[in-house]
């Protein structure tokens, strides 16, 4: 019996969630992933999301941290 596929809404995804997604677009993989799921993707469109999500995630950790906002007790 084949799986059903869930509509996903965009609307109800966390932060982290919704950053896959973007990236996923950047990538010009996004109609694919919501057509297909991400299972379609290969390991290395899988991997260069990977990727690219914890750079952007380092960066904007990196940006708050300049900005004066430190997420340590000192």
């Amino acid at each position: 019996m084949p799986k059903t596929k869930k509509k996903i809404d965009l609307s109800k995804l966390g932060p982290e969630d919704l950053l896959k997604y973007e990236v996923a677009a950047e990538l010009g993989v996004f109609e694919q992933v919501m057509r297909d799921g991400w299972q379609s993707l290969t390991a290395r469109e899988t991997g260069r999301i990977g990727g690219l999500v914890a750079k952007k995630k380092k960066m904007q950790k990196d940006k708050n941290n300049s900005s004066g906002r430190e997420d340590g007790p000192f």
